[in-house]
């Protein structure tokens, strides 16, 4: 994929913010970005729900926990962070995914999961705090 496409949402417009608070994205700029250095593919900006916390955490990616040692807050339910698209597509076929905010959502999400299956979970709130 182009840098110009990494900088797109899924909806082929520009990529808005996911998250400031907690800071989240591969780059920790807020965005779900990627690049050649993110080879997790952090595109999926999610609202985080407690099923999916536990799921993720039963996964192996605790992402409920704080780990202050890295500046991480720990996520709960309502909170929006960039996740790994095939993170997400596990949780999917698992019955556990979360909401998406599609405006926040790479477009380098779609080499995981068609753009109609993120639409059918998008979140229709998109302002961030």
């Amino acid at each position: 994929m182009s840098d110009s496409g990494m900088k797109l949402n899924v909806l082929g417009e520009e990529l808005q913010p996911c998250s400031l608070d907690p800071i989240t994205g591969f780059y920790r700029t807020g965005v779900c970005q990627v690049g050649q250095e993110d080879a997790g593919c952090h595109a999926v900006c999610i609202m985080a729900t407690e099923e999916f916390l536990a799921f993720s955490r039963q996964a192996g990616n605790d992402l409920s926990t704080p780990m202050l040692d890295f500046g991480f807050p720990g996520l709960k339910e309502g909170d929006r962070w960039c996740l790994c698209a095939s993170r997400w597509k596990e949780a999917l076929d698992a019955g556990a995914a979360p909401m998406v905010v599609l405006e926040a959502t790479s477009m380098a999400a779609l080499e995981y999961v068609s753009r109609g299956v993120l639409e059918e979970y998008a979140v229709e709130d998109v302002s961030i705090d």
